[in-house]
């Protein structure tokens, strides 16, 4: 029974470390570019898209296509960094609390998916 209260505490723990970090990381934004900075997307910590930029050059009926294809790289590349700050941020709330499957980080969640 002395494993159980050890595992409900670290459990409890955790749930208070990810509430935290759900508040923290929507309240960060990410900066993603493509075309040489020409179209910006702005991402919160949770993937939500907050702001796109397109430099007015880029605004040519006959080149609609590469607009769109520049949005979308701009996309993924915020959105990558998002993850990349997602898994740090996982890593620090998940930091000494042995909880078996979540391993360390992302990676180590052995299927385990992030409600955000």
């Amino acid at each position: 029974m002395k494993n159980l209260g050890a595992m409900m505490k670290q459990a409890q723990q955790m749930q208070a470390k990810m509430q935290e970090m759900q508040a923290k990381l929507d309240a960060m934004t990410v900066d993603g570019a493509s075309g040489g900075g020409m179209v910006k997307v702005t991402l919160t910590g949770k993937g939500d898209m907050k702001k796109l930029s397109i430099d007015p050059s880029l605004v040519d009926p006959e080149e609609r296509e590469v607009l769109e294809d520049l949005i979308v790289a701009a996309h993924a590349d915020a959105k990558q960094k998002v993850e990349a700050m997602m898994a740090e941020e996982m890593q620090k709330a998940t930091a000494g609390l042995n909880i078996p499957g979540l391993g360390g980080g992302l990676g180590g969640l052995g299927g385990f998916k992030l409600p955000f």
